[in-house]
Parts: C-alpha cells; sequence; structure tokens
C-alpha cells in the first residue's frame, strides 16, 4: 500500500461520514448510552484524541470502547488484539465489516476512530474532528460529575482558529513531510511545520495552556502530534530539525499534559512504533521498527505549574483507567 505522492505534495483524503450522534437525534441516531461503539487504535493519534476525550469526561460507562491492533492492511483495521480476532461486542474481525454494512459500495478510507450502532453493526460516523466535539457538547448528560469544560463557550472562537491552524501545519503537516514525494513538497511542508512549531513555542512561554487557563481540545489536538514526534515523526517522517526534546517550551508543555490523569496513561508507544514503521512499507520497507527513543524523560519534572492555570477548571481528574483499558505494561514510559 503506497502513501508517498510520487508527484508531489501530500494531501489528505477528508471525504468522512458526516453522520453525527446528537442529543435531539437529528441525523438519525440520537445519543443514548450503551448503544454505539466507539472504536479506536491506541497507534493512531486522530483515534487517541477520542481515547483522551472520553476518558476525561468519564463516558466509560455510556460510551464503550473497541481497540483495533496497531497495524492494517489495505482492507482495514483489524481486531487481532481480541480472543478469536473478533470484538467481543460488534463480533466483526475487522472495522471494514461495520463500513459495508452500512454503505455497501464504500469507496472511501476505512478509518479510526469510527462510532459504530452496535444493535445494526453499521457505522454511524469517522469524522474524527466532530466526535470529540460531540462527546463534549451532545454527551454532556451522561459525563462524570467533575467532567472539565473542554470546548467551552466562551473560548470556542479562540479554540476553532488555534485548532485550525495546528491541524494544517502540524497535526497534518508532520504526514505532508513524511508522505512528500518531491524534494520541493518536502521542503515546503518542514518548514511549515516547524514555522508553526515555534510559533506555538512562543504561545506557551507564557501561559501553561494553548487557550484560556485550563485544558481544552485544542491541547488534545496538540498533544497526540506531540507525544508521537520523537518516536516517529522525527526519523521516519524526516521532521528533524530538532527532536521534541530539544525544544524547551514544547517539551515541557508535552510533559506537563503526558503527567496529567488522561493523557498519558493512554499513550502505547509499542503501538505508535509498530503502526508507522510496519505498516508504511514505502518509506520503511524492511519493517524494523527502532528501539528507540528513550522514554523515561517523559516523566521528569516539567516546571510548567510555576506558569498558574488549573489544568481540568472547576472540575477534578478523571479515576484511573478501568482494567481493561488500562496500556499494557511495557508500552509506555513508565
Amino acid at each position: 500500500m503506497a502513501y508517498v505522492n510520487p508527484s508531489g505534495e501530500f494531501t489528505r483524503d477528508q471525504r468522512y461520514i458526516a453522520t453525527r450522534v446528537t442529543a435531539d437525534g437529528r441525523d438519525g441516531y440520537p445519543v443514548e448510552p450503551g448503544r454505539y461503539r466507539l472504536v479506536v487504535s491506541r497507534a493512531c493519534p486522530w483515534a487517541n484524541r477520542t481515547i483522551i476525550v472520553r476518558r476525561l469526561l468519564g463516558l466509560e460507562d455510556a460510551l464503550s470502547m473497541g481497540i483495533a491492533g496497531p497495524t492494517h492492511d489495505p482492507r482495514s483495521w483489524t481486531f487481532d488484539l481480541d480472543p478469536g480476532g473478533r470484538d467481543p461486542v460488534l463480533g466483526i474481525e475487522r472495522l471494514q465489516e461495520a463500513f459495508f454494512a452500512r454503505f455497501p459500495d464504500y469507496d472511501k478510507g476505512i478509518t479510526v476512530p469510527a462510532i459504530v450502532d452496535v444493535p445494526t453493526g453499521q457505522v454511524v460516523t469517522n469524522d474524527f474532528a466532530q466526535i470529540t466535539l460531540d462527546l463534549s457538547l451532545e454527551w454532556s448528560r451522561y459525563h462524570r460529575e467533575g467532567a472539565p469544560q473542554l470546548y467551552p463557550e466562551a473560548l470556542r472562537d479562540e479554540i476553532d482558529k488555534v485548532n485550525r491552524y495546528v491541524f494544517a501545519d502540524v497535526n497534518n503537516g508532520v504526514y505532508r513531510a513524511g508522505f512528500a514525494g518531491t524534494q520541493e513538497a518536502y521542503d515546503k511542508a518542514y518548514h511549515r511545520l516547524f514555522d508553526r512549531l515555534d510559533w506555538l513555542s512562543d504561545r506557551l512561554s507564557a501561559q501553561r495552556y494553548l487557550v484560556g487557563d485550563t485544558i481544552t481540545e485544542a491541547d488534545v489536538r496538540l498533544f497526540t502530534t506531540l507525544v508521537r514526534f520523537d518516536p516517529v515523526y522525527h526519523g521516519h517522517f524526516k521532521c528533524n530539525r530538532q527532536k521534541l526534546s530539544e525544544m524547551p517550551v514544547l517539551w515541557a508543555y508535552a510533559r506537563d499534559l503526558f503527567q496529567t490523569p488522561g493523557f498519558g496513561d493512554t499513550i502505547d508507544f509499542v503501538h505508535i512504533k509498530r503502526h508507522y514503521y510496519v505498516v508504511h512499507t514505502d518509506i520503511n520497507p524492511t519493517q524494523v521498527v527502532p528501539a528507540g527513543p528513550d522514554l523515561a524523560g517523559w516523566l521528569t519534572e516539567h516546571g510548567r505549574a510555576a506558569l498558574g492555570g488549573r489544568p481540568f477548571g472547576d472540575g477534578t481528574p478523571p479515576p484511573p483507567p478501568r482494567p481493561e483499558e488500562v496500556v499494557p505494561a511495557g508500552h509506555g514510559a513508565a
């Protein structure tokens, strides 16, 4: 399966299923606890956002989660982590089956995260940018007591603005560098990425979080790229002006979030590295997965509390992850 665009710049296919699960059910899918299953892979940064938001908001009872393995073939993600290779709730081997159950001729990407309607076995949506916002806004009736406001109304315009920059230049920017097929396309993506990282460093040098004085959706979206930077993007995607650990402000900011309940405890570095280095065979044809980098630094003192801020605002940290959702021993930074 080829990812590099031999003619130049990588362009992400953003034709996602726009159906939404909403409180009023206007798209035919009302919020109902137990009805839907969130399918993720811990390897994927877009899916990682939903894992974090679901945990911060305490939606585990209302929205179950199926975890696909870290690799996939051209057909789709598989449930090879589960006994018998089948998701225990949906009963399927491949996420593709849920997409085809609703759209038999579906010809776009079979992507995670995806929300699946359990009674019908049909995919509802894979629109990752909208899913996390809807978890905050549409599922509010089922949030845990003390859940933070990740998308507060007074800050939405600024959050949206920051998110647009971060998506275009950082979240997707690392892919534009990694999948560039010409020197010109790579150089353009490389400089755009690091110019934005410098902008983010300046912004975060005097404030603890990206928007306001609490964790918001904007921090979740940046974090899932930063946490993959040194293990994958620096080498595999040639984003190598500096490592994250050599950018003092962003490194401290990322460690601050990593050490916050709901962030670092969702990160599976083994799955992350295995996905990128095994799946992208046109970049890494040997499929050799690197042993490094050393992850001990993620748990070192970051000093960001001196900037003030209240991580969860008037809310509280989430409880520890459920036993069945704990990252396997040896896969995290501890």
